[in-house]
């Protein structure tokens, strides 16, 4: 294992790698062309956005495969700032990043000096040279945070925080569509697949799954993608998401959970690999699933077998207003707990925030201004809002109401939104699909 200096740079084996920085930090990525700029919002991978072709953030470890990153990307950039908002980088321990490639072979350390002033700091950079890739330590930071970071960039910060026309900020996909509770007859379980998970979920106190022939099909296209891309991820070389095969297949949802994984044999040895390891123990585990789906393609005598498990609940007209409301009861508890009224939900507002939500998934982008140029406020007074104050939040990649309040909290441009005195109404709104799977906005009035 490499141990590098400010500077130093390493040739990368081939395949993916994962980048760690343990600690009290909130890790980013940039992804860039040759001009160093991104080429738009899609390209910023944080908490809130959690994927990138080519690139997905789980916690505190960033995977990256150069290979499956969008067209023209020569760069990675990783970026690390304080979990906790306002908490100054020279008050905590220097970031250390690990680097492995994609055995988990430790290839490189680094822990830049301690910082100063700086506020958001550019630990590393993954990028190519020639028809090989590279990665060069930095220790690079920002005094001016997130400006700072905008600049040079081209991130559009107000995207990671509050739009307001009046005050204002932004997110997410159009109308929930049609619910398919049922949907189509399960299919065969595959070599007792059902009764492996449903024996374990039921040791765990989980109520059973069942099988739905659409999420079968979901998984058997995926899968058949990774084996001729020859790499497991949540978006295949043919730039086709999980998820939205999902969607394709006629299942529109309320959540979702996915194992994508090669190596495993048969069903039985899957369902073991889940069962030994903690997230997708905990995903096979969660209780809001109520329908799942396996598949696996083989690529060739030396390829391997590329698995797919997806586990989905529909998503149901009482399911989304049910999701809607723990949000807006989070939220408020939040309101409680700085001394401030809670909000109320406003019919138009939400219509606004569900169609919001939905065109991200439709129109494939993430933002708080749409592709035909509309913002926050244009969309609360299509809706027929009268409300002269329009704030908004957005995130995707969250997977429960929770966890997106979580988020949000989290996020200074976020939490303002929701701390605002002036605001006294609410709209949420969710829709699944996309690259990253959940797309949720918090559309605010006054």
């Amino acid at each position: 294992m490499s141990e590098l200096v400010p500077g130093g740079n390493l040739p990368l084996p081939g395949g993916a790698l994962t980048v760690r920085v343990p600690g009290p930090f909130d890790v980013s990525a940039l992804i860039t062309d040759d001009g160093g700029t991104v080429r738009d919002d899609a390209d910023f991978v944080f908490y809130n956005q959690p994927s990138a072709p080519g690139a997905r953030l789980a916690g505190d470890t960033l995977t990256v495969d150069p290979r499956a990153l969008r067209h023209g990307a020569t760069r990675v950039t990783v970026v690390v700032s304080p979990t906790e908002p306002g908490t100054p980088l020279s008050g905590l321990p220097s970031p250390a990043l690990q680097v492995t490639d994609s055995r988990g072979r430790p290839l490189a350390r680094f822990s830049p000096p301690r910082p100063g002033r700086e506020a958001v700091l550019l630990l590393a950079e993954i990028y190519r040279r020639g028809e090989g890739w590279k990665l060069r330590a930095l220790g690079q930071g920002y005094a001016d945070g997130l400006a700072g970071l905008a600049r040079d960039f081209g991130v559009e910060v107000a995207d990671d925080g509050p739009a307001t026309a009046a005050p204002a900020p932004v997110a997410g996909p159009g109308p929930a569509g049609r619910a398919h509770p049922a949907g189509p007859g399960p299919g065969p379980d595959p070599d007792g697949f059902l009764g492996l998970v449903n024996s374990a979920r039921s040791r765990a106190g989980s109520p059973p799954v069942t099988l739905d022939a659409r999420l079968v099909s979901a998984a058997r296209a995926h899968a058949a993608a990774m084996a001729a891309g020859g790499s497991p991820g949540v978006e295949s070389r043919d730039g086709v998401s999980v998820y939205q095969r999902v969607l394709a297949a006629g299942y529109p949802y309320l959540a979702v959970g996915e194992h994508l994984v090669s190596g495993p044999r048969t069903p039985a040895e899957f369902v073991s690999y889940c069962l030994r390891n903690e997230p997708p123990r905990r995903t096979l585990y969660d209780p809001a699933f109520t329908h799942a789906g396996l598949a696996h393609a083989d690529a060739g005598p030396s390829g391997g077998t590329y698995w797919t498990a997806l586990w989905a609940s529909p998503l149901t007209p009482d399911g989304l207003d049910r999701a809607a409301a723990e949000v807006v009861g989070l939220t408020n508890r939040e309101r409680t707990r700085a001394g401030l009224p809670p909000l109320s939900r406003d019919p138009l507002l939400a219509a606004a925030a569900q169609a919001h939500s939905a065109d991200m998934v439709a129109r494939d982008f993430y933002s708080h201004t749409a592709p035909d140029g509309s913002r926050p406020w244009d969309r609360a007074a299509a809706a027929g809002s009268a409300r002269r104050t329009i704030g908004e939040n957005i995130a995707c990649g969250r997977r429960s109401p929770a966890e997106v309040v979580r988020g949000w909290m989290n996020s200074p441009g976020h939490r303002a939104n929701i701390l605002e005195p002036d605001f006294t109404h609410i709209g949420v709104g969710f829709a699944g699909g996309g690259r990253a799977g959940t797309y949720w906005t918090q559309l605010f009035g006054a």
